[in-house]
C-alpha cells in the first residue's frame, strides 16, 4: 500500500486560568484545554490520525496520563515523537485537513499561525496543511464555551 489516511479525534473541557493552546500555539483566552498534558487538542487529534494512518499505537498508550512523566508535557514535542514514529515506520505526511469545534476561542483570527506552526512540526508545506473552526451554534456539552472538539484527517505516503 502507497498511501494510507489516518483519523484523530479529540475533546478537553475548557478551564479558567489555563492556558489556552491549540495547533500549537498559544491564543489569547480566558480560558484553556484542561489536560494531564497542556491539553493541546489540536496536536492530540493530529498525533492520533498520524499514528493510527501508520498502524501503531494511539497517543493515549504511547503517553499514558497515568504517567506523572507527561504531566503539563508540550503537545508539540509529544507530536514530534509520533512523527518520527512514523517516518521509522516508512512514511511521511501528504496533506493534513483539521476542524476544531468551540463555542471558546475564536479560531479564525489565528488560522494561519496554527497552520504553519502545524507545518513546521510536521516538516511539510504551509498548503499540505488545513485548519477550520467550527462553532457549535449553542447545541451540545461543548455548547457555551464548555470545551473544545477536535477532528483531524491525514494521508500519509510511502516513502
Amino acid at each position: 500500500m502507497k498511501q494510507r489516511v489516518g483519523l484523530g479525534f479529540d475533546v478537553h473541557r475548557l478551564e479558567a486560568g489555563r492556558r489556552c493552546v491549540l495547533g500549537g500555539i498559544e491564543l489569547p483566552h480566558p480560558t484553556g484545554p484542561l489536560g494531564h498534558s497542556d491539553g493541546d487538542a489540536v496536536l492530540h487529534a493530529i498525533a492520533d490520525a498520524l499514528l493510527g494512518a501508520a498502524g501503531l499505537d494511539d497517543l493515549g498508550t504511547l503517553f499514558s496520563d497515568r504517567d506523572a512523566r507527561w504531566k503539563d508535557a508540550d503537545s508539540a514535542q509529544l507530536l514530534r515523537e509520533c512523527l518520527a514514529r512514523v517516518h521509522a515506520a516508512g512514511w511521511r505526511v501528504g496533506n493534513l485537513d483539521v476542524v476544531i469545534a468551540t463555542e471558546g476561542p475564536r479560531i479564525a483570527p489565528h488560522r494561519a499561525a496554527m497552520r504553519a506552526r502545524i507545518a513546521q512540526l510536521l516538516d511539510v508545506a504551509a498548503d499540505a496543511v488545513n485548519v477550520k473552526g467550527k462553532t457549535l451554534e449553542g447545541l451540545g456539552a461543548l455548547a457555551h464555551g464548555a470545551g473544545v472538539a477536535v477532528q483531524a484527517v491525514v494521508l500519509i505516503e510511502r516513502v
